[in-house]
């Protein structure tokens, strides 16, 4: 099939776009790559405290020339998605031993859950989170021993942290071993009608806690579309999951069987074999666009918008929000994934997932199908998937027919013929909208503004009965400058209920909405942030203001608005508490949310 003329010509614009960030990036990975396995120019005593450890497998490092695989691991058992990963190191150690190579821990990266610190203060550490990720694994990485490196990490800013790190270290192969969703428990709309009637007042808490408990209830990623979930489809979109890894449950044999595919993978592809595959070949511009044709295609996390920047500009790759409004223009919505619908992704999974969905978008021209991937060449391998026959693990044409369309559809059928975001300019700023599940009739509001500095003001207001009328809610000082750019998810059971009362209500703000946000028109991530001076700054209570996701429009319409004087917040109160006083250097130093809100990029 002939590639639409929209992603080619987005793709187009991104490598000219790129043309000298990736040839200086491209540079220096071939000059790091031409050094060779990098054990060989370690010293014998550097040699030795590297291996001094490793018993089983200290000769085989020593004395040969097999393999060694660096593993990153994000494991903690705060995180329900990362528990699996406790026993991964053993079960690559000895995959990697059959295979004839080794393997090592090269380090652990932090892992926060955003489900415990949402509405917290922690909160407030979340998005910076990413760039420590990605010092730690530099760090981890820097002992120059590993050929190629596993990464296990599957949550909201692990893996664009993991993805960053391992660009930078893109002369050696990478590839990232999932650890898959928890199975399915309280469906997701019941909880979330649970929380809004706790917001009202209805249920108890312990009603709530009830809910929540049913819902998170085993080892795995939480079973919503969210942001984790949404980085594992990147994963197989852009070329460095084994195909149709993504969503196979924790704990059973075929997810123990990808575990051991995946670390035989890893030990092909360096550069002592004949099928080297470095990261910085995986990561160019064709697969950012195809990473971002799956985010359009599943109705994927808002947060995405802020890491495949980041993680872009990490290969050398530069990504501007048009770029994701083009491609939402020709992608269609194929998939209904709680919150854009009932389902969750263990549904979606049964009902063809990944396999069809890339199978489909490749028949219809929206992929690049000429990308290299852990697999070799071509995109084609993730149409497939795994299977276990006679006891060995075997991948198979996935489905070509839908399982369930009320869940996932064809291209030439889908929901919507547009993808799930939209991008959001005019005189308050430049953002994102996520549209998927925001019912037509609320892609446009207007009405008088009522601005507030935090989500707790917001919550209190609610509580004192003062939202009576339509109103686009405007929750400022929330960028990363200002205070991290916490996620403010805690405000969705709130807005709902204000909107099931029948009230048109919008969000506006320079922060983060969960990427299980949905139903309520927010325009986020509004840059330049009210603490750089943006224009966010200048509104008051009661201005008029316009959002308009139908023409992607953000105004106040506001005679002489652009000479008002911007309001200055006394933000001391955001750098200290709960570790928040050792991230000064990163909120002085944060880039524009646009470009992906990084410091280390």
């Amino acid at each position: 099939m002939t590639l639409n003329a929209t992603i080619a010509d987005v793709t187009d614009k991104i490598r000219k776009r790129s043309e000298a960030r990736r040839a200086g990036y491209l540079d220096k990975m071939r000059r790091a790559a031409e050094e060779g396995p990098r054990r060989g120019h370690l010293s014998c005593g550097n040699q030795a405290h590297a291996y001094a450890a490793l018993e089983e497998d200290k000769d085989a490092l020593a004395a040969s020339q097999k393999p060694n695989l660096g593993i990153i691991t994000a494991y903690n058992d705060m995180l329900s998605a990362h528990q699996p990963f406790e026993t991964y190191p053993q079960l690559i150690k000895a995959a990697a031993r059959r295979a004839g190579g080794t393997a090592q821990v090269s380090g652990g990266v932090p892992a926060m859950c955003d489900g415990v610190t949402q509405g917290q203060v922690g909160m407030e550490l979340s998005l910076f989170s990413r760039d420590v990720i990605a010092l730690a694994t530099g760090v981890s990485l820097s002992h120059n021993t590993y050929d190629a490196a596993v990464y296990l990490g599957v949550c909201d800013k692990i893996v664009p942290g993991l993805i960053i790190a391992a660009a930078t270290f893109g002369y050696i192969p990478g590839l990232f071993i999932p650890a898959g969703p928890m199975t399915s428990g309280l469906p997701n709309d019941e909880k979330s009608k649970v929380r809004q009637k706790f917001a009202t007042g209805e249920v108890g808490r312990d009603e709530l806690m009830k809910a929540e408990m049913a819902s998170y209830h085993g080892p795995g990623t939480c079973t919503f579309y969210g942001t984790a979930n949404t980085n594992q489809m990147l994963m197989e979109f852009m070329g460095l999951h084994l195909p149709g890894t993504s969503f196979v449950n924790p704990g059973t044999a075929l997810r123990e069987a990808l575990t051991e595919a995946a670390t035989e993978r890893a030990l092909a592809i360096t550069a002592l074999g004949n099928q080297y595959t470095p990261v910085c070949d995986v990561l160019d511009e064709k697969a950012f666009v195809n990473g971002i044709v799956g985010l359009m295609a599943t109705g994927g996390s808002t947060n995405l918008v802020l890491h495949l920047p980041a993680m872009a500009r990490a290969a050398g790759v530069e990504l501007e929000l048009e770029d994701f409004d083009a491609i939402s223009s020709v992608v269609p919505l194929m998939a209904k994934v709680y919150p854009n619908g009932l389902a969750d992704v263990n549904h979606f999974h049964a009902a063809g997932g990944l396999g069809f969905m890339i199978g489909e978008l490749l028949d219809a021209g929206l992929l690049h199908d000429d990308t290299t991937t852990v697999m070799g060449s071509g995109l084609a391998a993730y149409a497939q998937e795994p299977k276990i026959k006679d006891g060995t693990l075997v991948w198979e044409d996935g489905a070509k027919v839908t399982q369930n369309d009320k869940i996932l559809r064809p291209v030439g059928e889908a929901f919507q013929p547009t993808g799930g975001l939209k991008q959001m300019y005019g005189n308050l700023g430049h953002g994102m909208m996520k549209v998927s599940a925001v019912a037509p009739e609320r892609h446009i509001i207007e009405a008088p503004a009522r601005v507030f500095h935090d989500q707790a003001s917001v919550k209190q207001a609610f509580k004192n009965g003062e939202f009576t009328s339509d109103t686009v809610i405007v929750v400022r000082f929330q960028g990363p400058k200002s205070n991290g750019m916490p996620e403010l998810h805690g405000l969705t059971p709130t807005l709902a209920v204000l909107q099931d009362r029948g009230l048109k209500v919008a969000l506006v703000t320079d922060g983060r909405m969960s990427g299980a946000s949905g139903k309520v028109p927010s325009a986020i991530h509004i840059s330049p942030e009210a603490a750089a001076g943006g224009p966010l700054a200048k509104l008051r209570d009661g201005d008029i203001v316009r959002v308009d996701a139908t023409n992607g429009r953000i105004e106040a319409l506001v005679e002489n608005f652009d000479s008002r004087e911007a309001v200055v917040a006394d933000l001391t109160g955001n750098g200290h508490g709960v570790g928040r006083e050792l991230f000064e250097a990163f909120r002085q130093n944060v880039g524009l949310a646009s470009n992906g809100a990084a410091v280390v990029v």
